[in-house]
């Protein structure tokens, strides 16, 4: 009987062992990556969202960061994430590592995204101005715990996506290529099936008198030239009244970014 529970408890062992990535210790290791200190979120909302974000987060080797604020010193929200970074050293694996960061400024009602070092080339200024629209409309009505859940989940999902794919349309994308793929297939086989038929040696000449055949006349008539100047309107930014781009942190940081209100 000893002996069948002994080989129970061993079985049990290596079954959590290989259920969780990296085993025990792993398993044992949660971080810290939701910073509330706007108090947004219940006891239950946070635990769930924390783990989560750790969960997506190792999987794409990037700490996905959540910070909330009340902004009583008026901070810029930009300056708020960047020296976030920088002083308190969040990132995957490392100090400054990979890091993604969605910053709330309550006090103005202002949200941003950066992306840092992986994530700044996986989530660079349009893929976060995508998520910003993605969550603004949630934010915009309180319901926050949904829109950290898009939040965290959008950009597991478009770190999934090579740098240049539009990630919210990825059938256009292999679509396109392999629409392409079979023209330049089709242009091949045609020139080849075009090649083993033969050529053909009869022409206009064959039966062309030259000394009966020629120009009657030649006329070339200008008419006129019309010029037409349209504005262009440039693209100022985002949706939701944001503006994009990111830029480098006090310690040195490069990193994308996308801004906008709620």
């Amino acid at each position: 009987m000893r002996r069948h529970y002994s080989l129970l408890s061993v079985l049990i062992f290596l079954a959590v062992y290989l259920a969780v990535p990296g085993g025990i210790a792993a398993a044992a290791e949660t971080k810290t990556l939701i910073y509330d200190e706007a108090n947004l979120l219940s006891p239950g909302e946070y635990d769930e969202l924390n783990a989560m974000a750790n969960e997506y987060g190792a999987k794409r080797e990037t700490d996905i960061i959540i910070i909330t604020s009340n902004n009583p010193e008026n901070i810029d929200v930009v300056k708020m994430t960047e020296d976030f970074y920088d002083d308190r050293a969040p990132g995957y694996d490392k100090p400054h590592g990979n890091a993604v960061i969605l910053t709330l400024d309550m006090n103005n009602r202002d949200v941003y995204l950066a992306g840092f070092y992986k994530a700044e080339q996986y989530l660079d200024d349009g893929r976060l101005a995508q998520i910003r629209n993605k969550i603004t409309p949630n934010v915009s009505s309180g319901d926050y715990k949904l829109a950290f859940e898009k939040y965290i989940k959008t950009a597991h999902k478009y770190m999934g996506f090579k740098p240049g794919v539009n990630p919210d349309n990825p059938l256009f994308n292999i679509g396109f290529q392999l629409i392409a793929a079979l023209v330049v297939g089709g242009i091949v086989v045609g020139i080849m099936a075009y090649r083993s038929g033969g050529r053909i040696t009869v022409n206009r000449r064959t039966y062309e008198d030259a000394s009966t055949s020629g120009i009657v006349g030649r006329q070339d008539q200008y008419l006129r030239t019309t010029t037409t100047k349209r504005k262009i309107e440039r693209n100022t930014g985002g949706g939701s009244g944001g503006r994009g781009g990111g830029g480098i942190t006090s310690g040195g940081h490069s990193h994308s970014g996308s801004r906008g209100k709620f």
